[in-house]
């Protein structure tokens, strides 16, 4: 028979930039909640990397770019940030409809309500308080599309055992693969990409490893207030159990970004544009005048 996934169904969608997003069949970004902007990713050894800031909030925006409807499966420091569980493939997620966006802006904590993501120390990071400090600094998003709906068939007639007469069987609903299962040895697990819906791609070239560094500050993601987020609960039947789509960013303070020379910091007294003023003439007229002649 066929199973599906409870999972969370947003009903409005926040406006924001994702010009710094990565995906194809959904795009995704790391927002930064104080400005409104995507932060910056830096690409390295086929990685995704943004800088972090104690303290900063941030949210993580999904935006659906199919005709029809998009679970986003979300994991922050390897930990599902719906029901809180060690992340897998198989758990609840947000349902975007065609051409939706949404941020994700914290540990949901009910159907009302989430714990803000804020950039934090280690030891303070919600992963390493509940025991789960292994995969701390990165942020996952499995996409899935949805399993179309099965056309009804009118049921064939056939010939009755007595006299000479065409009947109908009783009908029976069809049955259907199962989905939203997790994957197995016997089935080809996806392995996590940076941005790429080939995921097979990703398993044959893996990146090289980082090097060596002592670090400086490594971030986590707090547990941060209570803010009002509301949502509602929908079903969802995964076209495939794998991911068809999966989205690897990481995160770390600038000094360990530069340490690891993911990117590089301006050396000292590189010179540094102007400040652009956007009001440099504070006038008391209250609407614009005419101009001169």
């Amino acid at each position: 028979m066929l199973r599906v996934l409870l999972v969370m169904v947003l009903v409005v969608a926040t406006a924001s930039c994702a010009a710094e997003g990565l995906g194809g069949i959904g795009q995704v970004a790391v927002i930064d909640r104080d400005t409104g902007v995507a932060l910056p990713l830096h690409r390295h050894r086929g990685e995704y990397w943004v800088v972090g800031v104690p303290g900063e909030r941030y949210a993580i925006e999904v935006r659906n770019r199919l005709g029809g409807r998009l679970l986003a499966v979300a994991s922050v420091d390897g930990v599902n940030v719906v029901s809180g569980e060690t992340a897998a493939w198989d758990q609840a997620g947000y349902v975007l409809d065609p051409g939706e966006h949404y941020q994700i802006s914290g540990w949901r904590k009910s159907d009302s309500d989430v714990a803000a993501f804020t950039f934090t120390s280690l030891p303070n990071s919600y992963a390493v308080r509940t025991g789960r400090p292994a995969n701390v600094g990165v942020i996952g998003v499995a996409l899935f599309r949805e399993q179309p709906p099965r056309p009804y068939v009118e049921p064939q007639a056939r010939l009755s055992d007595g006299p000479l007469a065409a009947v109908r069987r009783p009908w029976s609903p069809p049955i259907a693969a199962e989905a939203a299962l997790p994957p197995t040895a016997a089935s080809p697990a996806a392995t996590e990409a940076g941005a790429s819906g080939d995921v097979g791609a990703a398993r044959r070239s893996a990146p090289p490893p980082f090097p060596s560094v002592a670090p400086d500050l490594t971030l986590g993601t707090g547990h941060g207030e209570r803010e009002y987020s509301w949502v509602s609960h929908t079903q969802f039947a995964r076209l495939q159990p794998q991911p068809n789509e999966l989205i690897r960013i990481h995160y770390d303070s600038l000094d360990n970004l530069v340490a690891m020379g993911i990117i590089r910091r301006p050396p000292p007294g590189y010179p540094q544009p102007p400040a652009a003023e956007p009001f440099p003439g504070s006038s008391s007229h209250q609407y614009v005048p005419d101009p001169p002649g």
